[in-house]
């Protein structure tokens, strides 16, 4: 599995030791965000993860910023992107497993171990194809609408 990060420059010491541990599982990991600086805007960032994960660059996103709500905002605006904003395991599985969600937000202030353990979650979790499920990323994916 492919994974793409980027930071804005809040999380830039938590993403390198993020991108470590996950090489250690065997996961290969694309740093979007290599070159931080104070200026940095999130939104690109958000855009550039995103996009790549549209374009299946890579299979899921993990962004974070100085809570991971500016980031999840901005993901969202980009149509076929599921991004949540999630401070714990159990929101990390379930939102993988009830709206197979393809990218995640994170707070860098979350202690690096609880964010190693929020982003194994997500990836590992999968899909669980309920109907109920499907159902309703279909009703999500209408809220997009449709540019035809």
């Amino acid at each position: 599995m492919k994974l793409g990060i980027a930071t804005d420059h809040n999380g830039v010491e938590q993403k390198k030791e993020i991108i470590n541990y996950l090489e250690n599982l065997g996961y290969e990991v694309v740093d979007y965000s290599p070159n931080n600086t104070p200026g940095d805007d999130y939104p690109i960032y958000a855009k550039i993860v995103c996009e790549n994960v549209l374009n299946k660059n890579v299979d899921l996103g993990i962004l974070m910023c100085g809570t991971g709500i500016g980031m999840s905002i901005a993901a969202n605006k980009i149509k076929g992107i599921r991004c949540a904003k999630v401070s714990s395991t159990s929101e990390a599985s379930l939102t993988k497993e009830h709206n197979n969600s393809n990218v995640i937000a994170l707070n860098y202030t979350t202690p690096i171990e609880e964010l190693k353990n929020i982003i194994k979650v997500f990836i590992e979790t999968p899909f669980s194809f309920d109907e109920r499920h499907i159902r309703r990323i279909s009703l999500i994916t209408e809220l997009e609408g449709n540019d035809d």
